[in-house]
């Protein structure tokens, strides 16, 4: 059993508080306020868009590349994630699952494998499938191999083992009835790569719709008259809003309108150039044809369409608080409660008893000093 003194983020005067834990959290025992700590403590990070980073390409990654990549990602923060998918074809889309699947399988055996030393990494919560049914006015940088979600397609989409969550256009032929069919096996689905007008994305919450994909990129532009899918993020209250707080993707101004949302959560959206030096930085990723690169702080196709992130969580979080764009006690929320709230995950996302101990100690300056994945220090 470990213990800590630290002052924790999530209550609204950063009371200081002793906390106790082994794979789970024990005790929260809260102090008075006359005691002084200089640390603070966090959830761990729950990243629900992850296309890559390191140079490993979640579509082109091996099961032990997915298990090594998490390793690398709780080094950042992170402790649960999810590998993203970008639309492709169908066989490519069910050979990523299958290593999904695997990785996920040698994580719970807590097997070792061949590229992987370290099985204590960020947990694999299942796939999120960006695509392929996605608008083809709004592809941004996936290909143009987009389809309608129906027949054969849904069909084998809906037989993945590893869907946890999918992203699509909900002004599509036959939307309506695969978000219901979806949502009735457990996939969270969320809007996104989309030109919805406001009443569309209307109709998409009432057939079970419950998140939006990286609010503002790749979808109808907000329009005082005809709101879209952006208007339906930032005030219906069933909806998780997701969004990229890089600086690039969307200005910090518009990330915090974002962030009045009580649902909104940040995501990375990182892809494979991310983290690596600047002559290794050009890549392919994500079945895409074109070479990508970082450019400006993200990552862009040749003909400068962004295509992905750089910045971890933990990096927005700070870019965020630098600039006094977020309240700070909203941080745990929008680092991982909401996301813990969006898929049903009870048992993370918060400092309670019997909560995972999946706990992030970060100095004044939000700079990790310490990640601890169910309750064990990563080396």
């Amino acid at each position: 059993m470990t213990g800590l003194a630290v002052k924790p983020l999530p209550r609204p005067h950063f009371a200081p508080c002793t906390i106790t834990f082994g794979r789970r959290i024990d005790s929260v025992r809260w102090l008075r306020p006359s005691h002084r700590f200089s640390d603070y403590l966090l959830p761990g990070f729950i990243d629900l868009q992850v296309n890559g980073a390191y140079g490993i390409d979640v579509m082109a990654a091996s099961a032990a590349d997915l298990v090594e990549f998490s390793h690398c990602l709780a080094h950042d923060g992170t402790t649960s994630w999810m590998p993203t998918v970008l639309t492709a074809t169908l066989d490519r889309i069910e050979r990523a699952d299958a290593v999904i699947s695997e990785a996920m399988k040698a994580q719970a055996a807590g097997t070792r494998t061949s590229r992987s030393h370290n099985t204590n990494g960020a947990a694999i919560l299942g796939m999120h499938l960006e695509g392929p049914f996605i608008s083809p006015h709004r592809l941004g940088a996936h290909p143009p191999l987009n389809l309608v979600p129906a027949g054969e397609a849904l069909e084998r989409i809906l037989r993945l083992r590893s869907l946890r969550m999918i992203t699509l256009a909900p002004e599509l032929d036959g939307a309506l009835e695969a978000i219901r069919r979806l949502a009735a096996r457990g996939v969270t689905v969320a809007l996104g790569h989309s030109d919805a007008t406001y009443d569309q994305a209307l109709a998409a919450i009432a057939a079970s719709a419950t998140a939006v994909t990286h609010t503002f990129n790749a979808m109808r532009l907000f329009h005082h008259r005809e709101p879209g899918l952006a208007g339906a993020a930032l005030t219906h209250p069933k909806l998780y809003p997701a969004v990229i707080a890089d600086g690039v993707h969307v200005h910090p101004a518009a990330v915090s309108l974002v962030c009045l949302s009580p649902n909104a959560y940040l995501v990375s959206d990182r892809v494979a150039p991310a983290g690596m030096t600047a002559s290794a930085s050009a890549t392919t990723f994500g079945g895409l044809a074109g070479k990508a690169g970082v450019i400006g702080g993200a990552v862009r196709l040749a003909n400068g369409t962004l295509a992905g992130a750089t910045a971890s969580i933990l990096d927005g979080t700070r870019l965020l608080a630098r600039d006094s764009l977020i309240d700070a006690t909203t941080i745990p929320r929008l680092t991982s409660g909401a996301a813990a709230e969006l898929l049903g995950l009870s048992d993370r996302g918060r400092l309670q008893p019997r909560a995972q101990a999946d706990l992030l100690l970060l100095d004044r300056d939000l700079r990790l000093k310490a990640v601890f994945v169910r309750g064990r220090d990563i080396d």
